[in-house]
């Protein structure tokens, strides 16, 4: 059995409150991982072509006041 099989089949003999916690942690390091990804990728220039397009439909007036 390698690691997964055994971390999925520990997973399944928790507890419900055991579970929810464990649940509860995994999506809050999910969106950990998420936001330095996206961080790392602003940083970097990889996501200049959405500020690009934003701003062209700012200048074309496609652009609505909030």
């Amino acid at each position: 059995m390698n690691q997964l099989e055994t971390i999925e089949k520990q997973i399944a003999e928790l507890d419900r409150d055991s579970y929810i916690r464990l649940r509860d942690w995994f999506i809050e390091f999910d969106h950990s991982v998420w936001d330095k990804k996206i961080e790392a990728d602003s940083t970097t220039g990889k996501l200049d072509f959405l500020i690009n397009a934003a701003l062209t439909e700012y200048h074309q007036g496609k652009a609505k006041d909030l």
